[in-house]
């Protein structure tokens, strides 16, 4: 799918669809607990619905409804229902369940679709060969068979925070307690407490010893809860840059008490001299003289390739670290930033760990690509309001988004849709 985008202002009201994060955790912790829940505020991006099919082959009883899911969840481990696993593209789906699948102790065969077999995995094997499990990765298939075992796990601090809670989804369910260890430095932080803040919603408890280390009594049993998601810091983040580029914008379905970290997007807009001001969960953003600033990723690297664009439209150079794990997601993100860039006029300098933007743009002359990336499509779209232009295989936003382009015709944004076949 192509996307022309028109230069146009943006006004009104914009809804947040909800947190992609809060609900594939709501969807686990339901699927684990013996009884019914109900879970609100669901937006079925390709994402969730992937995690919803992968808990109903574990045996989990999952109705959908327009905006809801009613899910029975399971009594045990054997009644799996396929030992075939297709994760798409998700990244949380996958490393979350891989612990949680083994408990069956069946051989469980995970399969993806475009470069989420290629993410690194190591992790987990040298776990599972730890205690004497089999994990077997190819660029096709992970194949597992062995039960995760209760204990003290030690795991580096800087890699995907995914690993740690797809330990913490498990380690509750076995006899005997557990600790992990994490070795510093110790990023995205905020995403563990992510999961352990909803595992709490559905009795389980989770208890920090101390800043690196994470207590895990035994035997736990999640209890069936009614949860309403909350709306989506990531998604916000390409709103919140809209206004303050575009035209002025109120952004509604926000929690502000949240512990997404993503939301670190309010305190970059301030940095960098935006204008925002929060009122009852509704935030008025309003285009300012941006000015550039320096940014830390470690707690919210999905905001990475919005943030090049918000660094594009300000004076001046911004140095972004903690940037290498953008390497890793649906594509370099990195790469993919640089190039895009590159064509509305934005110079990027890339290295390991820290990307250098400095400040100008232009109306791109070439068709930007979206690198079959969600949040390369959007972070380009969001430009291109201001700019004018086209982008090539929009169809990604599918992924975490679906309704984004709609959204954005809803608020004035002047967008046409092809089919590219």
């Amino acid at each position: 799918m192509k996307a022309i985008i028109h230069p146009s202002k943006c006004k009104g009201m914009i809804k947040i669809p909800p947190s992609k994060s809060m609900a594939h955790r709501a969807i686990i912790c339901a699927s684990l607990a013996n009884g019914k829940s109900y879970l609100s505020n669901i937006d079925y991006s390709v994402d969730i619905q992937t995690t919803i099919k992968c808990m109903q082959k574990l045996g989990a009883k999952i109705e959908c409804f327009k905006d809801s899911l009613i899910i029975e969840g399971i009594a045990d481990f054997v009644h799996l229902q396929d030992h075939h696993i297709e994760c798409n593209e998700s990244g949380s789906t996958l490393r979350f369940l891989i612990p949680i699948f083994s408990l069956t102790n069946e051989k469980i065969i995970f399969t993806g679709k475009n470069r989420l077999l290629k993410r690194p995995q190591k992790i987990y094997e040298d776990l599972f060969t730890k205690i004497g499990a089999n994990f077997d990765q190819n660029d096709e298939r992970i194949e597992i068979q062995g039960a995760f075992v209760s204990g003290d796990y030690t795991l580096q601090g800087n890699v995907s925070s995914q690993f740690i809670s797809g330990l913490l989804f498990t380690l509750p369910l076995l006899k005997g307690n557990s600790r992990i260890h994490i070795l510093p430095p110790f990023e995205s932080k905020s995403y563990i407490d992510l999961t352990i803040q909803m595992m709490k919603k559905f009795g389980i408890i989770i208890e920090w010893e101390n800043d690196l280390t994470l207590f895990i009594q035994g035997s736990q049993k999640y209890q069936p809860k009614n949860v309403i998601i909350e709306g989506d810091f990531s998604q916000f983040a390409f709103f919140g840059v809209l206004g303050a580029i575009n035209a002025e914008l109120d952004i509604a379905g926000m929690d502000p008490a949240s512990l997404q970290g993503d939301k670190q997007i309010l305190d970059i807009l301030h940095d960098f001299n935006g204008c925002i001001e929060e009122n009852n969960g509704i935030y008025h953003i309003q285009p300012a003289s941006l000015i550039a600033n320096d940014i830390d990723l470690k707690n919210c690297p999905d905001l990475g390739p919005i943030l090049c664009i918000l660094a594009m439209f300000s004076k001046g150079i911004t140095h972004i670290k903690n940037a290498s794990r953008l390497r890793l997601k649906e594509s370099d993100r990195i790469e993919a930033m640089v190039s895009e860039c590159a064509k509305m006029g934005c110079k990027i300098e890339a290295h390991h760990d820290e990307m250098i933007i400095h400040g100008g743009y232009h109306k791109p002359v070439l068709p930007l690509s979206g690198w079959k990336d969600h949040r390369i499509v959007m972070a380009c779209a969001i430009a291109l309001s201001v700019l004018g232009g086209e982008i090539e295989g929009c169809e990604a936003v599918s992924k975490s988004y679906p309704s984004f382009f709609e959204d954005l015709r809803s608020i004035g944004i002047e967008v046409s849709l092809y089919d590219e076949r």
